[in-house]
């Protein structure tokens, strides 16, 4: 006999299929299509393989054990649910958790009943169908220095069309997308959309290491799968027993009618998993002294007249960030996070009481999880501090890696930190990550995959003991820029560098794009104006900043009068959208941003007030018409259009630059 168990969020419902088989799930887009849930384009809610129990395709579909789950029981609360399922013969219990947020937050939680054990190979965190894979498909390559490069494709580009009745056998092929390493989004990013038609799904995995998506089809219909680490994948397995459970990572689903509907979703998402303190309402403007400045080389001389410089454009924090602590070359040294003596040869205090005496919070870079192969550090802690592999510490380019199960090593950082705010009252940390951990460590006898994934959740509880310890701190996350920009961080800490890119005009893409993978008010876009350049070019860097937070750098102390100005004005346009920022949502007129786009758009949008910042990002005249609804509109940053004019017609909103450079604006549209 077949029930259907119907549950919803505000924004999305699920409707389970309970029968003689496994659980299966079919995703539905809204509350007023439940009575049009199908039950033959679900597909079960878990897969799960182990040794012995694998089976005999790349696809991690179809899997022995995940058929063989029965229903066992479920239970519904306000804002969970939970589905218990069972497989007799090796006494494996699968209970999938689903939260009510904006969406649906899922993960699988894994255990053994009775004797015996189960060496699991790969357990998914939720599997939903889809009634068709003739859908496009929007994902992101993400490197560093090009982040957020947003892509289209149809997915009947990579999955052949064959299934017909009365042809039942399917291709086994399927869409993958693996994330190994742990960069969680060194390559790309833990984010996807798919649209058919009117209806459109998003999804997001919320791990900081390896992670795994596919889309595929069967004979019942389509089907998104989304895991973290597997066998297959990433060296991972791990022993299931009686006394040993398994939680794999969690993931969101949200769902609307186009891209844009889906990305406001997940912006609704993010904010509602977000662990937000009342520090984090501050949102200050934060002056960082190494993007286009000082580069990793600070000095008392060098610092002390930028901060007066930053104080006086209206910054409220100043990170002094790498090398602060560097007598030398600071790559394989770091560890020990003792300033300098030669680069502040009247102690790190006299600068940090600059920043005081200046009304701004002072902070600083640190690299917290690695220790330098020539600091004194790596020879006083013991190997068991560090990620080994055949009981050999690992080591990538002049660095050992610390291991967050070590209570040594955790000893060592909760020291350094709580020295850090104690001695000099340091109220924000740029945590930087410039070294990878290849596929894991196999000490205390796990896998690679599984002893990375321990160290990844060791990291989080970690950096949910210093918010404990000291409420009022800021943190930075920052991995060579974007390269760990999940929310497995992200729910945890302040503000995301989006990317270490230089150039103003390559980081017009990066910045526009960033609110399909971080929340606005998370998105720390670099506005680094250079002295010297053009008005346009001056403009263009500070734009950049506006529509985020705006993360301020360059050398304001050698700036004209007029130069500065501009930053002020930068600065307060940027403060009257943060005032708004928390509760917009991204929308890009023209599209999500390609890399070589000539224009870009992104547009901020809340109930009474809309922010859009428009580039041009080729020299001589154009003109570009946005398909946005008419409303009342002006000139936001900077406050005079210049070269640029704004018309209505009864396509959109045409926009015309005549300058013969580069250039960008930001629109306030009521």
């Amino acid at each position: 006999m077949t029930k259907l168990l119907k549950w919803t969020t505000p924004e999305i419902a699920l409707t389970f299929v309970l029968d003689e088989g496994p659980v299966r799930v079919t995703a539905v887009r809204d509350a007023s299509r439940l009575g049009g849930a199908e039950p033959d384009s679900s597909r079960p809610l878990v897969e799960v393989t182990a040794v012995g129990h694998g089976h005999s395709s790349n696809r991690h579909i179809g899997s022995v054990l995940g058929g063989r789950l029965r229903y066992a029981d479920h239970e519904e609360t306000e804002t969970t649910l939970r589905i218990v399922q069972e497989e007799p013969t090796t006494g494996l219990r699968v209970t999938s958790v689903l939260e009510a947020r904006a969406g649906v937050r899922a993960w699988t939680e894994a255990s053994i009943t009775g004797a015996g054990s189960l060496e699991l190979t790969s357990l998914t965190s939720l599997v939903v169908g889809l009634p068709s894979v003739d859908a496009d498909l929007y994902s992101a390559a993400n490197s560093w220095m090009a982040e957020n490069r947003w892509s289209k494709r149809a997915l009947r580009d990579v999955l052949a069309d064959i299934v017909h009745d009365p042809h039942h056998p399917v291709p086994n092929s399927r869409y993958a997308v693996t994330s190994t390493n742990s960069w969680s989004t060194g390559e790309v990013l833990p984010v996807g959309v798919l649209v058919d038609g009117p209806h459109a799904l998003g999804w997001q995995i919320e791990h900081n290491g390896p992670w795994h998506f596919e889309i595929g089809e069967t004979a019942q219909g389509g089907y998104l799968l989304l895991s973290g680490p597997t066998d297959l994948d990433h060296h991972w397995s791990v022993e299931l027993t009686a006394g040993k459970p398994f939680t794999t990572v969690p993931v969101s689903l949200v769902a609307g009618t186009d891209v844009d509907s889906v990305f406001a979703a997940l912006t609704r998402q993010r904010r509602a998993i977000r662990a937000r303190r009342p520090i984090d309402d501050r949102l200050p403007v934060v002056f960082n002294d190494y993007m286009n400045t000082l580069i990793g080389d600070p000095t008392t001389e060098k610092l002390l007249p930028l901060i007066d410089a930053a104080a006086d454009v209206g910054a409220d924090y100043f990170c002094i960030d790498a090398g602060w602590y560097a007598e030398g070359d600071w790559w394989n040294t770091v560890g020990a996070w003792q300033p300098s003596t030669t680069r502040f040869p009247d102690g790190l205090a006299e600068v940090i009481n600059r920043i005081r005496r200046r009304r701004m919070v002072p902070g600083l870079w640190l690299e917290p999880e690695v220790i330098g192969a020539r600091s004194p550090i790596a020879a006083e802690l013991p190997d068991d501090a560090f990620l080994t592999r055949h009981g050999r510490r690992i080591a990538e380019k002049g660095r050992y890696l610390l291991d967050l199960r070590n209570a040594t090593a955790r000893q060592h950082l909760d020291t350094t930190v709580d020295r850090l705010v104690d001695e000099f009252g340091i109220g924000f940390f740029k945590f930087d990550n410039n070294t990878m951990t290849g596929p894991g460590t196999d000490k205390f006898g796990t896998s690679l995959g599984q002893g990375l994934l321990e160290h990844n959740r060791a990291l989080l509880d970690w950096l949910d003991g210093i918010h404990a310890r000291h409420p009022d701190l800021l943190i930075e996350n920052c991995a060579s820029g974007a390269m760990r920009m999940d929310y497995a961080m992200l729910s945890r800490l302040h503000l995301q560098s989006t990317s270490d890119q230089e150039h103003p005009l390559l980081y017009a893409t990066i910045a526009a794009a960033a609110p399909g993978a971080v929340l606005p008010e998370q998105a720390g876009n670099w506005a680094y104006p250079i002295t010297g350049t053009t008005r346009e070019e001056f403009t263009l860097a500070l734009v950049n900043g506006i529509l985020g937070r705006l993360y301020l750098s360059g050398h304001l102390n050698r700036m004209t009068p007029a130069e500065l100005d501009v930053v002020r004005s930068a600065v307060a346009a940027h403060r009257a959208v943060l005032a708004e920022l928390p509760t917009l949502v991204p929308s890009w007129p023209l599209g999500l941003p390609q890399w070589t786009d000539e224009w870009v758009a992104l547009a901020l949008n809340g109930p009474d007030v809309s922010y859009l910042a428009v580039w041009h990002r080729v020299p001589g005249p154009s003109t570009i018409t946005l398909p946005i609804a008419r409303t009342a509109i002006a000139p936001h940053f900077p406050t005079e259009l210049g070269d640029w004019t704004c018309a209505w017609d009864d396509d959109g909103l045409v926009v015309t630059t005549t300058t013969d450079e580069p250039s960008a604006r930001v629109l306030r549209l009521e």
